[in-house]
């Protein structure tokens, strides 16, 4: 029996490999949360940024907390089972009245990890509009395999690679809006994307990509997870520490090392290089 999802939901995910959205904290959970990313912001820029968003769990509490948030994994384990490990997180902010948008894309494109046994959690921490640039899911696209995509590096694109997949139909897109607090679940085949942000306002969220069994392993060569639920009795990846306090040492030094090792896997073939 599911901790979290309705059968309704469980079915509508496998069926179009996205659902939402689904309650995870209050509004004002999810303000407190923000205030604590805008305050890292701010005293730290070299650290969270634009060109430094990625695997900030490490190295943040407050990023931490919704990693292994008991509603989240709860609803991720609905869908994946009881043990979970945590292979990256992304901060996706785009700033209000900017071009910033993420093409159409699977998640799994270029992160080596196989099977595609996965599932994306992306928390809203303000309201993710249309308007906004929120995201939006092919019905029924994670059925297949991945398919081709092109890398463009496009400057306003927020993707690594600024890749996208080519001749395929997204007319049938469906846009999620979520309010504060909120997230989606989506398979890590499902094809998505989000426009860029013309409202008044900053439209920040969290990615946890993906929650996945500890079976599954990384055809690239070594690399690295969180344990997040329950045991790890294969040890395909180097698993890294919780953070005991906001920039803990080995917290800071374990995200460096994730984050050139994800820098290699997702580059890996690519004509050229990114910030991140």
């Amino acid at each position: 029996m599911a901790d979290i999802l309705t059968q309704d939901q469980i079915d509508t995910y496998d069926r179009d490999g996205f659902c939402g959205p689904i309650d995870v904290m209050s509004e004002a959970e999810a303000g407190r949360i923000r205030a604590a990313l805008e305050a890292a912001e701010a005293a730290h820029p070299e650290l969270i940024g634009p060109e430094n968003r990625n695997d900030a769990h490490f190295a943040f509490r407050f990023l931490d907390e919704l990693v292994h948030h008991p509603r989240v994994v709860a609803a991720a384990g609905d869908l994946m089972g009881h043990d979970l490990i945590a292979w990256s997180t992304v901060l996706f902010v785009k700033e209000p009245h900017t071009p910033g948008f993420v093409s159409w894309h699977q998640d799994f494109t270029y992160t080596g990890v196989e099977p595609h046994e996965g599932t994306t959690a992306w928390i809203a921490l303000s309201p993710s509009t249309v308007k906004s640039g929120c995201m939006q899911f092919v019905p029924g696209s994670h059925r297949h395999g991945i398919r081709p995509h092109r890398d463009t590096f496009d400057d306003d694109n927020i993707l690594t690679r600024g890749q996208v997949i080519e001749d395929f139909d997204t007319d049938s897109a469906v846009p999620v809006e979520l309010r504060p607090g909120q997230m989606t679940l989506h398979h890590v085949r499902t094809v998505h994307g989000s426009a860029a942000n013309t409202s008044d306002h900053r439209r920040i969220g969290f990615a946890i990509q993906a929650y996945m069994p500890p079976s599954v392993h990384q055809s690239k060569g070594w690399d690295t997870a969180q344990l997040v639920r329950g045991e790890d009795r294969y040890g395909n990846f180097q698993l890294g520490p919780r953070p005991a306090k906001d920039l803990d040492p080995a917290g800071v030094a374990f995200r460096e090392l994730s984050a050139e090792r994800m820098s290699e896997i997702l580059y890996d073939g690519a004509a050229r290089k990114r910030a991140y």
